[in-house]
């Protein structure tokens, strides 16, 4: 590394810790609150715990391309802030190194993510999506093996009531059980048993084998006296429902692969509908990544206090303009997909404007001497800080008066 001058990796010590701390708590935090719905959705369902992480596993490349950026933004953003806090800032700038030669580092990172941007928002993303709502229907479904709920009943195949009053060893050992079965000549069959198992069969896999043990079958023949039989094992067959295979992917343009949006979107076959979808993915996605070059600009705008300060307010903006901008873009996405207005309006336009604002901004700072790009908003956070300041204290004060005693 000897190769690369001094000052090159120390700026690339000072971005990529942030940068990577930044992207791991983002995602975790879009993980977590995730988590918790899977968790409850799955329970409802009755499908296995295990579904719940391969569904967060899908979701990794959509909250990936939403921290990718947050984490660049605020990597560079407190790297710049560290160097003027410390006053290295100045140092740099007295021997003749501008923004633009110290953005160098910033500038590879970023050029790298956003390879790794668009890799995930047009290829990763849309197969993940679609295996995300492929585990989702299976779960709806069925298909992964839906639990039978301890305690309560469970109506299989329209034809059979289950109820088990105790379940061991997760799920192979049975107990307390209790079925009611009806047939197509309206003989109804009411089964108790000590123990059960459930089997799979070799020879037909839509069906298995509830094998029972110690238990009694009451056959109700619609005479007068039932039948009553007891039994030391029995094997009930259950016919398992029937379950549609899923659909194909590309039901919704957020699961086109770039080919497919280009194909789509500009196809003299598609519908009208399709075409503006397909356009405003594509322009939603290709927005998202090239809004990745403006982000070192903007980190170094907000992220140097004015002097003698040493304000934070920089890094709490940030990420109200990021997030807000990204919002922005959702929406523009929903109103050009529905045709409303021309995707580039609708997505390049707030674009420009952004990526106008980031400019002076970044210009105020590097060129203006002296030139804050949220001077007074500044000046305004430090008046709010000192009478809150104030008003904290003297709460703090009054309890420690005391009373002059009586003469």
């Amino acid at each position: 590394m000897n190769f690369i001058p001094a000052i090159d990796r120390y700026i690339f010590r000072l971005v990529i810790v942030p940068m990577l701390g930044v992207f791991f708590v983002a995602a975790s935090l879009l993980t977590l609150e995730k988590m918790g719905r899977l968790f409850e959705f799955v329970s409802v369902e009755g499908g296995p715990v295990g579904v719940v992480f391969k569904m967060l596993a899908a979701l990794v490349p959509e909250y990936a391309s939403l921290a990718i950026p947050l984490g660049l933004l605020l990597g560079v953003l407190l790297a710049f802030r560290k160097l003027a806090t410390t006053s290295e800032l100045d140092v740099f700038r007295a021997v003749g190194l501008g923004y633009g030669r110290l953005l160098r580092v910033p500038y590879i990172l970023t050029a790298i993510l956003m390879a790794v941007n668009v890799a995930l928002v047009f290829y990763v993303q849309p197969i993940s999506r679609y295996y995300y709502e492929q585990l989702e229907y299976d779960l709806r479904s069925g298909a992964l093996g839906a639990s039978i709920k301890v305690g309560e009943f469970t109506t299989l195949a329209d034809r059979m009531a289950l109820r088990i009053e105790r379940s061991e060893d997760e799920g192979r050992e049975l107990h307390g059980i209790f079925a009611r079965v009806s047939d197509s000549n309206d003989q109804v069959l009411s089964i108790s048993a000590k123990q059960g198992a459930f089997l799979a069969t070799s020879d037909d896999p839509d069906t298995i084998i509830l094998r029972l043990t110690d238990g009694t079958i009451v056959q109700d023949t619609g005479e007068q006296t039932p039948r009553v039989l007891t039994f030391t094992r029995h094997d009930l067959p259950i016919d398992l429902p029937a379950i549609e295979a899923f659909r194909d992917r590309g039901d919704a343009e957020r699961e086109y692969i770039l080919p497919e949006l280009l194909r789509v979107g500009w196809s003299d076959n598609a519908s009208e509908a399709q075409r503006d979808a397909s356009q405003a993915s594509f322009n939603f996605r290709l927005v998202e990544v090239v809004m990745m070059l403006m982000l070192p600009l903007l980190a170094v705008a907000l992220g140097i206090p004015p002097k003698r300060s040493t304000s934070a307010l920089g890094v709490f903006l940030s990420i109200i303009m990021v997030v807000s901008y990204h919002k922005v873009n959702q929406y523009g996405e929903d109103v050009a997909a529905l045709g409303r207005i021309d995707p580039i309006i609708a997505l390049w336009g707030p674009f420009v404007i952004f990526a106008a604002l980031i400019g002076w901004m970044y210009y105020r700072v590097a060129f203006v001497p002296g030139g804050q790009a949220i001077g007074a908003l500044e000046v305004w956070f430090a008046k709010l800080s000192k009478k809150l300041g104030k008003l904290f204290r003297r709460r703090r004060a009054r309890p420690d008066l005391v009373a002059q005693p009586a003469e």
